[in-house]
């Protein structure tokens, strides 16, 4: 249970006005449905999570924690850097 409200904390801080809230919504504000803007957002952030969980698991298997967790964060930077100038 520890590890079940860790993981549920830090997405959660880490989603707070993010991209995919705001384009929630918008989508809600837009449409003028809520409830089903809330279940297909619940329902895509439910496959993504469980695609990325179990990939990482495997990937864990042959690839070491640290060389991840290098390139997962050279990713996000190169991310980031695209969309400050626009191009991604």
């Amino acid at each position: 249970m520890k590890i079940m409200w860790a993981a549920f904390g830090l997405i959660f801080l880490a989603e707070l006005g993010d991209k995919t809230q705001l384009a929630a919504i918008a989508m809600a504000s837009q449409t003028g449905k809520p409830w089903l803007v809330f279940i297909g957002a619940v329902a895509a952030f439910a496959v993504i999570t469980f695609a990325g969980v179990f990939l990482g698991v495997g990937l864990a298997k042959v690839v070491p924690a640290g060389i991840i967790q290098k390139v997962a964060g050279a990713l996000f930077v190169v991310f980031g850097v695209l969309i400050f100038f626009g191009k991604f």
